[in-house]
């Protein structure tokens, strides 16, 4: 199962164990339990402190606890988490071990102090580069408190699971039976509602904070690298943002970020965070911005008001909340949303195995989706609103050369049909003929482009008729001492390294703003570049 330079990276992890533990097998003859049996005695040939027990005392097979002997601490993984959910169960085996996590002290102390029991489960894929967060989260909450208990399962290897509970995304996460949450969610905002305190708290302790030199709100590329170089420069920065990362955490493989040649969304999102982290930078996540009020003189303070109801002053503002995925705007789309629904061809492509989707959108995104679905499903139909598909040629050609894939041009989706319960199939008028034609499909992946996360701006700055913050060279929008950076705004080319460059202009922008308007506490004029 591990090859040999798998093998001799998990060998040394596993030299920080300090706890025995014990993987306790629960396998059947199929030959995925032996495929786990292997794995598990693979691990404990690397580490004198793990032990392989089989008790088959488990329903779900195969699977397996890592469990810490002689206590209660414990997590479960219901499949083979390989893929993408490697590195989750390295941590777990970590952390039952005795492994400390890297989780903030006040996050920890919130998950000791829950009342009650709370049984999850949360279904992947290993394809799903958003899912492991989510097992990751859940498998430290249930070693730092043992009432909170998770099996992390894998949806492609349990189908009857998740047909039973119409699992149609992934992560999907289940709380004592119930759906919980669907999607990309951190361990602070797990921690977050079920502490149902700790909202006003933490409301209560941005609303007394000091006013800001530099404000950024938001936290991709742009938004860190807008904070690493205001922080660099001395003065006050703070970061406010829902969560670190942003659109790259939802984003594959990438393969153009300079001096990287290779890497995965969320572990870029993870080193901009841990570059953040290096400096005096006030972070503030969980927080969605409601509404920029502009500074009433040139000494004045930008307010950024937040929909808990705190409110942020600062000397300078760096917009930087980035885009989301377009939507259709067709009935049934929301009604439907996660339930056949869908903006992620590799986190929920598994779970359409043998059936039949669409994929409306013929650029590189929408191509790159078909192809990799045909790859997994019955069959695929892609929708093109335009006249001719706008993907590059190669990709064209590849989608053109697939058997099981049928393609519409010239084709608006117009509504999305289901059972009440999940997609059943979807309707497009012909833009030439105007004929109706109706497609059954089991799942929809919508694939059509991004649209800025600007509508809390709307009046407060001026936009475009893109709905894009309208920026100079310098960032700067039309409102003095407000910048912006990144896919929220008018620069032509939405790219992660040219918001991180953006990012970075804004920041050194805003300070030239604050030197020439009234210096920030601590800065050095001498400093500006």
């Amino acid at each position: 199962m591990l090859d040999a330079g798998l093998a001799a990276q998990l060998k040394t992890h596993l030299e920080k164990v300090t706890h025995p533990i014990e993987l306790v097998a629960s396998l059947d003859d199929s030959p995925k339990s032996s495929e786990l049996r292997e794995l598990l005695d693979e691990i404990a040939s690397l580490s004198p402190k793990i032990t392989v027990d089989r008790r088959d005392d488990d329903a779900r097979r195969p699977s397996f606890a890592i469990v810490r002997t002689g206590t209660d601490v414990s997590v479960r993984f219901a499949g083979i988490p390989m893929g993408h959910e490697f590195t989750s169960l390295v941590l777990a085996l970590l952390q039952v071990g005795g492994h400390p996590s890297t989780a903030s002290e006040e996050t920890i102390e919130q998950i000791r102090d829950l009342d009650g029991t709370y049984e999850f489960e949360t279904y992947f894929s290993l394809s799903c580069q958003n899912c492991p967060d989510v097992v990751q989260a859940l498998n430290l909450m249930s070693v730092i408190n043992p009432k909170v208990r998770h099996v992390a399962i894998d949806g492609a290897l349990f189908r009857d699971e998740v047909e039973d509970r119409k699992v149609k995304a992934v992560p999907s996460v289940f709380l004592d039976g119930q759906p919980f949450e669907q999607g990309r969610v951190t361990l602070e905002q797990i921690v977050a509602r079920l502490d149902t305190g700790s909202e006003a708290r933490r409301r209560d302790e941005i609303d007394a904070k000091e006013p800001f030199d530099v404000l950024v709100v938001g936290a991709g590329p742009a938004g860190a690298a807008a904070a690493i170089y205001a922080a660099r420069k001395g003065i006050r920065t703070g970061i406010v943002a829902e969560r670190f990362g942003g659109q790259v955490l939802d984003t594959m493989s990438i393969e153009n970020f300079v001096s990287i040649p290779y890497t995965e969304g969320p572990k870029l999102a993870a080193a901009l965070e841990a570059h953040v982290d290096e400096y005096e930078v006030d972070v503030m996540k969980l927080q969605r911005a409601q509404k920029l009020v502009p500074a009433e003189s040139a000494e004045g303070f930008v307010t950024v008001e937040l929909e808990s109801g705190a409110a942020l002053e600062a000397r300078t503002v760096v917009l930087s909340t980035g885009a989301r995925w377009r939507s259709l705007g067709v009935p049934g789309e929301e009604e439907y949303r996660n339930k056949g629904v869908t903006y992620c061809p590799h986190c929920d492509g598994p779970l359409f195995k043998g059936k039949r989707v669409a994929v409306i959108g013929g650029g590189n995104s929408g191509v790159e989706a078909a192809i990799d679905l045909a790859g997994l499903v019955a069959h695929v139909t892609l929708i093109e609103f335009d006249d001719d598909l706008r993907a590059d040629d190669v990709l064209q050609r590849k989608l053109r050369s697939l058997r099981n894939v049928d393609i519409i041009v010239s084709g608006a989706t117009t509504e999305i049909h289901g059972d009440g319960e999940q997609v059943t199939g979807l309707s497009y008028r012909h833009r030439g003929s105007g004929d109706l034609h109706h497609v059954d499909v089991d799942g929809v992946f919508v694939q059509i482009g991004l649209l800025p996360n600007t509508e809390w701006l709307e009046g407060a700055v001026e936009l475009a008729p893109t709905r894009e913050v309208v920026i100079d060279d310098h960032g700067l929008t039309s409102v003095p001492g407000v910048f912006a950076a990144g896919d929220c705004t008018t620069v032509p080319f939405k790219q992660i390294v040219v918001a991180a460059g953006a990012g970075s202009t804004a920041a050194l922008s805003a300070f030239n703003h604050l030197v020439r308007t009234s210096a920030p506490a601590g800065a050095d004029e001498s400093a500006v570049a």
